[in-house]
């Protein structure tokens, strides 16, 4: 294997293993509700960001009015809505079933991909659809016959998932396209700039929208178990968030586009192992075998779009 490639798929694992602590961090603190979870995360991302850019103001002064806007525009979609939607699914089914559905992304993707540019005949692309579907269907149904959630909330948990895929299916798509038409744009300082677009969005956040909803008795602002908290914020700011997309922007930069695609898997992959691991149980067959499916589904998805313009 090349350095470059081993380099590349190395980075992949890293930022699979830092982004797959998101998902765990819901589970950590259930007695903590979304708003608190995602705010404080991007809160500490965002001052993590503000820290690396005093030491790097000159090209942060460069970006235009409209670079500045589009920052906000992605980081309010792209993270704060996603983690608002994931957090929430998490603690209303589980991590299983939200992890996996975020788990369909790189094939999501090339499926929207597809609709724009209608580039890959859909009956190749069908094969790997049906069996991601078949995966999450064994493990939504084990999760509605074990767990005993209600039908109603299973639903609800169903459908933030598929809205937090659906707002990590725009971010790249929407950033991809903005760093095209700004080649001169690092990936470095645009991911900065994001980071500081969203703190002054998570601190008026936290501080106005985070108490809302709130029992009487939980003890605002840093809940009941304050320093465990203020670390799982600051972990999934510094290494979810930060040290993350710095891992996956060396990944893309080393790696085919259709090789780093797949390699997407290893944050599906790391937050069902972090989860288990917390919980203390290995995945039941039948959850083992929809993991197995979807692994298979995104590996024949992305092969199949391999070559195409998609």
């Amino acid at each position: 294997m090349k350095a470059s490639l081993l380099q590349g798929v190395l980075s992949a694992l890293g930022a699979g293993l830092v982004w797959g602590l998101a998902f765990v961090v819901p589970i950590m603190l259930p007695d903590y509700p979304p708003t608190l979870l995602a705010f404080g995360r991007y809160l500490a991302f965002g001052v993590i960001a503000l820290a690396l850019a005093l030491r790097r103001l000159a090209p942060l002064r460069a970006l235009s009015g409209r670079d500045w806007l589009v920052a906000l525009e992605l980081t309010l979609v792209g993270n704060l809505l996603y983690y608002l939607c994931l957090a929430s699914a998490i603690q209303t089914v589980g991590a299983a079933l939200p992890t996996m559905t975020i788990g369909t992304l790189p094939v999501v993707i090339a499926v929207v991909a597809n609709l724009q540019q209608n580039s890959l005949p859909w009956k190749k692309l069908l094969p790997a659809l049906a069996v991601i579907a078949s995966g999450l269907l064994l493990v939504h149904r084990h999760e509605l016959r074990a767990t005993g959630i209600p039908a109603a909330a299973m639903g609800r948990g169903v459908a933030l998932a598929f809205g937090a895929l659906l707002c990590w299916t725009w971010y790249p798509i929407r950033n991809a396209r903005w760093l095209k038409m700004r080649p001169g744009l690092s990936a470095a300082n645009w991911s900065t700039a994001q980071g500081l677009a969203m703190l002054p969005l998570a601190l008026v956040g936290f501080a106005l929208i985070g108490p809302i909803g709130l029992p009487e008795a939980f003890p605002w602002p840093l809940g009941p178990r304050p320093a465990i908290y203020l670390g799982l914020m600051l972990a999934t700011g510094l290494f979810a968030s930060w040290l993350g997309t710095l891992f996956w922007n060396r990944a893309s930069a080393l790696l085919p586009t259709a090789l780093s695609g797949q390699l997407i898997v290893f944050e599906t992959l790391s937050a069902l192992g972090y989860a288990f691991l917390w919980q203390g149980r290995w995945p039941t067959p039948d959850v083992a075998v929809g993991i197995a499916l979807l692994v298979l589904g995104v590996l024949l998805g992305v092969r199949t779009c391999r070559g195409a313009s998609v």
